[in-house]
């Protein structure tokens, strides 16, 4: 059985992963790539990948708190995932970082991975 993370920290990991790789994401193949990876959880694990509510109708699929967090992008590049602002638990001091990256068990991270191939196999079809 597959956990359920955050999609903000998922989104994070796609970022990460795309930018590595010197592929271009933007919010909305963001929101497609989440998609994607649902499919798939939802195919493997009989459940949500995401603790968000999403919002899916026939041609569009959003998770709202990450496209809220992206959207100052609009169809550019997105180079760091989003900012969270952290209080440690005993301290007075507000702490801006970036999402996380999720700890992901060996078969969620393969579902992710199958999701960003797909992803940069139709980015490598449309350049043809």
């Amino acid at each position: 059985m597959g956990n359920i993370y955050s999609a903000q920290n998922i989104a994070s990991y796609l970022i990460y992963e795309l930018n590595e790789g010197h592929v271009f994401v933007n919010n909305s193949s963001i929101q497609h790539l989440l998609a994607s990876v649902e499919r798939k959880w939802q195919q493997v694990f009989g459940h949500t990948a995401f603790q968000e509510h999403v919002v899916a109708e026939e041609e569009s699929y959003t998770i709202k708190e990450v496209f809220e967090a992206y959207k100052h992008y609009g169809v550019s590049h997105i180079p760091l995932p989003a900012i969270e602002f952290y209080l440690k638990y005993g301290t007075f001091q507000l702490v801006e970082r970036t999402y996380a990256v999720p700890n992901f068990k060996e078969e969620e991270i393969s579902l992710v991975q199958q999701a960003l191939t797909q992803y940069r196999y139709q980015l490598l079809s449309k350049a043809s």
